[in-house]
């Protein structure tokens, strides 16, 4: 307990009380060892602010993107982009490795600390739930950039990443299996199901944990597990406290942004304003639209000479985690695998009637009604690759799935991920390596 506390004195003192009553408007007042509340309450904010931009770098190694030759800040940038990750230039952006565990670290402040500190009260129940889901969300991130995908057969044996629930000094953090970090994610979001008591956070405050976000969340883990069903009740749940869509037929607006119907929860940015500058959507990315019907392309894209810059992204308020649209095309995906494919074409159809022209839309219908399962599937996954671009979701689709064959050129060279590639799985940053020789 001395060596707990000690460690505690150490890394807390230095936290920041905050408030919030804008969106991320973070302002330090004072530096204290937290006891009450409204302390503890700004402990967890901090993690919410150090919640990395690591999806961005993930829409590096994807066919999501074509990189500027010329920009000044290309370097940092190139050896992601050729999935150079065994021995980088020194100047390469480093995967937030760190930075993960750090939001894991202060979400570990909470859940050890402030559940024997504070009185009871519905205030600490959610703020507690809001540590587990948050450090949930942490641990699927990384073990999702530096474990391999996840299969029920292999889990168990496959190398996934140290797990950290004690604040403790001398704890020899060893990578634990894929297995046994899902497990840990689970265990999370059922003690967090138990404790959140809000099922939305107000606009400005939902970059925090509510039950939506919490079943959208689980929905995400059992959908990458293959746990169909489980994802599906899960992404049900979520609908039932929010299922509006953006009609882009009627308001042409990013339903990225933090203040959309469509968010639930407005924390991260899957294209920060260095990588908009550095990249164009590649070719593949814009042979994916329909120019003329599909009305997510001219909101999307801006034509800029023979390439398109990419216009999502790169602001605080198109912070974005989870949005509605996500779970219309998760409960499309999984009913598919249910073998339930009338309910399948249902939600689908529902979800892209509010993307598409009216003409569009009437022809898309009849197509999509004649779909066998192999089509809809391939459907539901390209309407996932148009409208989540540059989200931080292709990446994990394309591992939880095809692990497609990758091409990339730069400067006159080709540069190949093949088909079921090891480099689907990020290797371990060299820093984290160098501190840490059990990795």
């Amino acid at each position: 307990m001395k060596k707990f506390s000690k460690y505690i004195a150490l890394f807390v003192a230095a936290l920041a009380v905050t408030s919030c009553d804008d969106y991320l408007d973070i302002t330090p007042i004072g530096s204290v060892i937290p006891q009450t509340l409204e302390q503890y309450r700004a402990v967890l904010t901090t993690g919410y602010a150090t919640y990395p931009e690591h999806k961005s770098l993930t829409a590096v190694r994807t066919d999501e993107l074509t990189m500027n030759e010329f920009s000044d800040e290309l370097n940092v940038y190139k050896d992601i982009y050729t999935w150079k990750d065994s021995n980088p230039d020194r100047i390469t952006f480093t995967f937030q490795y760190q930075d993960l565990y750090t939001v894991i670290f202060y979400t570990n402040v909470v859940i050890n600390e402030a559940t024997s500190k504070l009185a009871p009260s519905p205030e600490k129940n959610q703020l507690i739930g809001e540590a587990y889901a948050l450090r949930a969300m942490a641990y699927f991130d990384l073990v999702n950039l530096f474990g391999k995908p996840y299969n029920a057969a292999t889990a168990g044996a496959d190398k996934g990443v140290p797990l950290a629930l004690e604040i403790d000094l001398e704890q020899a953090f060893v990578p634990e299996s894929v297995g046994v970090i899902y497990n840990q994610i689970i265990a999370d979001t059922q003690e967090a199901e138990k404790l959140i008591n809000l099922d939305t956070q107000a606009t400005g405050k939902n970059y925090r944990f509510s039950k939506a976000a919490l079943f959208s969340l689980e929905s995400r883990i059992f959908l990458y597990q293959q746990q169909w069903q489980k994802s599906f009740d899960a992404a049900n749940k979520a609908l039932a406290i929010n299922s509006t869509l953006v009609d882009l037929k009627a308001t042409p607006v990013f339903a990225t942004k933090f203040n959309s119907k469509e968010s639930i929860l407005a924390l991260e940015d899957g294209y920060i304003n260095g990588l908009k500058g550095t990249s164009y959507a590649s070719p593949d990315l814009i042979a994916a639209y329909s120019k003329t019907t599909d009305l997510r392309f001219p909101l999307y894209f801006l034509a800029n000479g023979s390439r398109f810059r990419i216009q999502k992204g790169g602001n605080d308020d198109q912070k974005c985690s989870f949005r509605t649209s996500e779970l219309y095309l998760t409960k499309a995906e999984t009913a598919l695998k249910l073998n339930n494919i009338g309910d399948a074409k249902t939600t689908v159809l529902s979800f892209i009637k509010n993307r598409y022209t009216a003409a569009g839309y009437t022809q898309l219908e009849t197509t999509v009604n004649a779909m066998n399962a192999a089509d809809l599937t391939n459907f539901i996954l390209e309407e996932r690759h148009r409208e989540f671009a540059v989200e931080g979701h292709r990446w994990f689709d394309l591992r939880r799935t095809t692990q497609k064959e990758i091409i990339h050129t730069l400067d006159g060279d080709t540069y190949k991920l093949i088909q079921n590639d090891p480099r689907y799985t990020i290797i371990y940053p060299a820093n984290a390596r160098l501190n840490n020789p059990n990795l």
